[in-house]
């Protein structure tokens, strides 16, 4: 097993994949102490049984550039394969400023090719590769140094089955038509909106039951503050306070630390210091603010008519339609998007693209009342009325 430690060393591997279709990528990090993923391993692999194709980039090490790697990701003749990318790449878009292009994810390819929803890669390695995958190492600290032989074995695993399995998917995509499918649900993860989260906005990840200006005013501001301070100190934002913590907060609106000393949620160190004086801040900041400038819950569910009888015919509609195609259905559309067409609503992303000719056009041909649900055997049939 090889590991590069140097510029120098991955400027070589940069070279030898030129010209050739695709590098498979995987990484190792931590999260579970930072704001920011800590990058800890990077596992290639090139499309060949060289032992110099398939290797381990160690990102720790002192003087070493990721920059080779970054170039290799911006070379559109190179696929770049990933599995369940998302993390990631936010992982290289945050350090590097990068996007690896073209991508091509196996999870979402899976999902299009009828593997189910969320295929996880042991699975697909299983059912693809017909191979067994060690995943002892799987909850390892891939920050400690040095790495056994073990970890190094297991890692370099998670890319040298890719390679099977990405031409095996790409295949399958080919057969079928649908390679354009795949591309459209990866736009979303080569944009560095995906990515960024503006403290401001924050506030919409808390789940709240109120619809009340004033109150998600406050819970703005507690949001922006925690992500602010979460961010600068790379640390994560539950340990600022938690979500159940903020909305209590949020309700009792204290103005003192006396008041934040009575919180049953709000952890010991947080009624103190920096963060108690941010969460009172905030709090005035809150309650201070003009009504014309309260928050509005965008395509609040509570707020929709659903027409119950219509989601189940939809519930219907999509199941037929999916099983029709081999997609998993989750992947066409999830429940709340069914809702939310059952309601009149039609700014979801059932009613666009690929899935629009899978399910969206015939959707709202059922909810226009043009056509009717059969069951014919095992199967539902399409009725025109």
């Amino acid at each position: 097993m090889i590991t590069l430690t140097t510029t120098e060393e991955l400027a070589a591997f940069r070279e030898r994949a030129k010209g050739k279709p695709y590098v498979t990528v995987d990484t190792e990090f931590l999260r579970e102490r930072t704001y920011y993923s800590k990058l800890c391993l990077v596992q290639l692999a090139l499309p060949s049984d060289a032992i110099e194709d398939a290797v381990l980039l160690d990102p720790l090490v002192d003087g070493l550039s990721l920059e080779p790697l970054y170039d290799l990701f911006r070379d559109e003749s190179i696929v770049k394969v990933f599995h369940a990318a998302r993390q990631d790449l936010e992982i290289f878009f945050i350090e590097g400023g990068v996007f690896p292009k073209p991508l091509f994810d196996t999870q979402v390819a899976a999902m299009v090719c009828g593997f189910g929803e969320q295929v996880g890669y042991e699975t697909l390695v299983r059912k693809i590769s017909r191979l067994p995958l060690d995943k002892t190492s799987r909850f390892t600290d891939w920050s400690r140094r040095p790495l056994t032989d073990a970890q190094k074995t297991y890692a370099l695993a998670d890319v040298t089955h890719l390679r099977g399995i990405y031409e095996h998917l790409s295949a399958e995509l080919a057969k079928t038509g649908r390679h354009a499918w795949v591309e459209e649900e990866l736009e979303v993860l080569t944009t560095p909106a995906t990515y960024i989260v503006e403290p401001s906005e924050a506030w919409r990840r808390a789940k709240t039951r109120t619809n009340s200006g004033k109150f998600l005013a406050v819970v703005r501001e507690l949001a922006k503050f925690r992500e602010i301070y979460a961010q600068t100190r790379n640390i994560p934002r539950n340990r600022v306070y938690k979500d159940d913590a903020m909305l209590e907060l949020a309700s009792t609106k204290p103005v003192n630390e006396q008041d934040l000393s009575r919180s049953r949620l709000l952890l010991r160190e947080a009624r103190r210091g920096d963060i108690a004086e941010g969460i009172l801040k905030a709090v005035k900041a809150g309650l201070e603010t003009d009504p014309a400038n309260y928050p509005k819950v965008k395509n609040g569910q509570e707020k929709l008519q659903v027409n119950p009888a219509l989601s189940d015919l939809l519930r219907v509609l999509l199941k037929a339609k999916a099983e029709n195609v081999g997609v998993a259905q989750k992947l066409v559309a999830p429940v709340a998007d069914l809702d939310v067409i059952a309601a009149g609503g039609r700014n979801v992303p059932a009613l666009r693209g690929w899935r629009n000719e899978v399910f969206g056009a015939d959707a709202l041909r059922l909810c226009n009342g043009e056509i009717a649900l059969a069951a014919k055997g095992n199967q539902v049939k399409i009725v025109t009325l």
